[in-house]
C-alpha cells in the first residue's frame, strides 16, 4: 500500500485589500505549471455565512438537515457541508482528502502553519511580532521596507516586485522536495 504524503501548507495572511488572494491566484498558477496539485482553503471574513445558490437540489438537502452534500459533473465536484462552525484543522482534513501536493490558506492569520504576511502599509507592522511562522513578508510601501531589519531570517519583498512570488514558489517546491 502507498504512503499517502501529507501537503505542504502555507498561509497568505494579511488585512483585507492586501493583495491575498491576488498572491494566492498567482501561487496556484505558477504551482500547476510545475506539476503540483493545489487546494485552498478561504477564511470568510466577512460575517456570516458564505453564499451558495438558493433553491437548488444541494441547498435543498442540506435545508433538510443533510451535514452534507456532494455535487459531481463533468469531472467537478462541489461539497457543501454544514454544522456550527468548521475548525481550521477540520478544514485542512476535508481538503487533504484530495490529496493535494499543497494546500494553500488565505486568511486565518493566527494558525501556526508557516505564512506569508502581507502587510499595506506601516500600520499593520504589529502583525510582524503577533503573528507566528512568518517566512516571508510582501509590502506595499517603502515604509514598511525599514521593517526589514528586524529579522534578516525573513526575506521582505515588494509586491511589485516578481523575485517575491518566484522565491515563494522556490520554497514551496523545496518543500515539496523534503516530504519525498
Amino acid at each position: 500500500m502507498a504512503m499517502v504524503k501529507e501537503p505542504v501548507i502555507i498561509q497568505v495572511s494579511g488585512y483585507q485589500n492586501s493583495g491575498k488572494t491576488t498572491l494566492a491566484i498567482r501561487l496556484i498558477s505558477e504551482l500547476k505549471k510545475a506539476g503540483a496539485s493545489v487546494v485552498t482553503i478561504k477564511h470568510h471574513g466577512h460575517g456570516g455565512k458564505p453564499e451558495v445558490p438558493c433553491g437548488k437540489d444541494a441547498s435543498r438537502h442540506i435545508e433538510s438537515g443533510a451535514a452534507a452534500t456532494l455535487v459531481e459533473g463533468g469531472g467537478r465536484l462541489l461539497i457543501q457541508a454544514e454544522k456550527k462552525a468548521w475548525s481550521l484543522e477540520e478544514q485542512i482534513s476535508v481538503a487533504s482528502q484530495l490529496h493535494p501536493d499543497i494546500i494553500i490558506i488565505e486568511g486565518h492569520k493566527q494558525a501556526p502553519y508557516p505564512k506569508v504576511l502581507l502587510l499595506r502599509d506601516a500600520d499593520d507592522r504589529h502583525l510582524l511580532k503577533q503573528l507566528t511562522n512568518i517566512v516571508a513578508v510582501f509590502y506595499w510601501n517603502e515604509e514598511v521596507k525599514i521593517l526589514e531589519d528586524g529579522d534578516p531570517q525573513v526575506p521582505f519583498f515588494s509586491i511589485y516586485d516578481s523575485k517575491g512570488p518566484e522565491w515563494l514558489i522556490d520554497y514551496l517546491k523545496s518543500r515539496l522536495k523534503r516530504r519525498s
